[in-house]
């Protein structure tokens, strides 16, 4: 238990600079503690660690020799897939994607696999906790007599997952052009259904762009002016000096006028202590609300090595780009239209991605899965299928030249399908005790 203490404090220490401890804790270590659901989202180079450590332990040489790399999320787990708009915050077609890439990298596909099954059992867990009083609840969501999923459950929607993903790959081994497919209808009565209406009524000329969209909600405006939202906990006034040098260098790779600045604050789970601003852009002289959907915001954000390059680092040449390229390049394989602004820059002796903010992006929570369609299939399954589809369109982007990584996966997957469902709920069990040794880290 000591040495697997010193793991997690080792691992914790190279990412974040500071190890778990109990006086003046990062506010990352107190958001992972929240859950083992949480502490997965925030140690993703612990995952990949194991793996290196155990040379792929469960898993037979032929899912990692005999399947060709592609382009992977990286951090790939239940939140981390969503709603979003194409093109950022310029496009109007709302589909349902990963929505995360900080961690992307060319890899082994299965590390995808795993790490999402690994979050749906722990998404279970976390639901039976929060009902049962264990841990808090992150988003509203009323648990009063209604049933969670079980450990039971969360198996099946990963065999569902599966099955989802090798079809899928099975599907564009024969389809010319089949990358191009997107995700982007679901039918009443599933799970998904109430956030895809959600996200559409926020795209651009959707019911609710003015009040809900990620614009709306961090803008004010009046007649011929617009701003960040100053009373909002989300962001922090930046001095005029401060200001003035983030123009300066970012200002060039923007597609409109900078008209505003801020400091994002505690945005995310695993990189919430990575330096993040958000320019507001948009059209010199606009009038509002009428130019609203002319404006977006862009977010900077400080990138660091993607998780799996630190125990991984030798897997291919792309991985050799400094972090905030590698993003970028492998969010660019990895969807069909990717974010309109989407560029990298050094500012200060530091690696910075720059993107579009998604006007209408609605994240999956797992207390979102708690709904039970008409149709009496669990919310949990009918994720785990579109989940499945959903990555194995993102993994088959990495390369549109040809179907080689699909068919290897049809093949050599199936056989070892039990292997891997074994492996994530092992992965789930090591979570749950790591989870418990950084609360007594941080002596919650």
């Amino acid at each position: 238990m000591a040495a697997r203490r010193e793991i997690i404090a080792q691992v914790l220490l190279g990412v974040d600079g500071v190890a778990p401890q109990s006086s003046a804790p990062l506010a990352k270590h107190i958001k992972m503690a929240a859950s083992p659901f949480s502490f997965m989202r925030g140690s993703a180079a612990l995952f990949y660690r194991d793996l290196a450590e155990r040379d792929w332990g469960r898993f037979p040489p032929a899912l990692r020799d005999a399947i060709p790399l592609t382009a992977i999320q990286g951090d790939c787990h239940l939140s981390n897939f969503g709603f979003i708009t194409e093109e950022g915050s310029h496009g109007d077609s709302v589909i349902f994607s990963l929505n995360d890439f900080d961690d992307a990298c060319i890899g082994h596909g299965v590390w995808d696999l795993l790490r999402f099954a690994t979050s749906l059992h722990l998404a279970a867990d976390y639901l039976q906790g929060v009902q049962r009083g264990q841990y808090q609840q992150v988003k509203k969501a009323d648990f009063s007599g209604r049933p969670v999923a079980d450990d039971a459950m969360a198996r099946r929607a990963n065999e569902i997952f599966l099955d989802s993903y090798i079809a899928q790959c099975d599907a564009l081994s024969s389809a010319g052009g089949g990358h191009k497919q997107v995700i982007d209808d679901f039918p009443a009565g599933h799970v998904l259904q109430p956030l895809w209406c959600k996200a559409r009524k926020r795209a651009a000329g959707g019911a609710q762009f003015s009040r809900k969209s990620a614009l709306a909600k961090a803008a004010v405006w009046q007649q011929a002016d617009i701003r960040f939202d100053r009373q909002s906990r989300d962001f922090a006034e930046l001095t005029a000096a401060r200001r003035g040098e983030l123009e300066a260098h970012f200002a060039p790779y923007m597609d409109d006028c900078v008209l505003d600045v801020a400091e994002r604050l505690d945005a995310g789970t695993g990189s919430v202590n990575m330096g993040r601003y958000y320019f507001l852009v948009g059209p010199q002289q606009g009038h509002y609300p009428g130019d609203l959907e002319l404006c977006h915001i862009v977010e900077v954000k400080q990138q660091r090595r993607a998780a799996p390059l630190a125990f991984f680092a030798g897997l291919s040449p792309t991985n050799q780009l400094n972090p905030a390229h590698l993003t970028v390049v492998c969010q660019r394989r990895m969807q069909r239209q990717a974010d309109l602004v989407l560029d990298e820059t050094v500012w200060q002796g530091v690696h910075w991605l720059i993107r579009s903010r998604h006007h209408a992006k609605v994240g999956i929570a797992p207390e979102a899965l708690l709904t039970q369609p008409a149709a009496g299939e669990a919310g949990l399954l009918q994720y785990g299928r579109a989940c499945g589809r959903a990555l194995a369109l993102a993994h088959s982007r990495g390369d549109r030249r040809s179907t080689r990584y699909e068919q290897a996966l049809c093949k050599n997957l199936p056989p070892q399908r039990r292997a891997l469902l074994d492996a994530a709920a092992g992965c789930a069990e090591q979570t749950q005790r790591d989870w418990a040794l950084l609360k007594d880290m941080l002596a919650l």
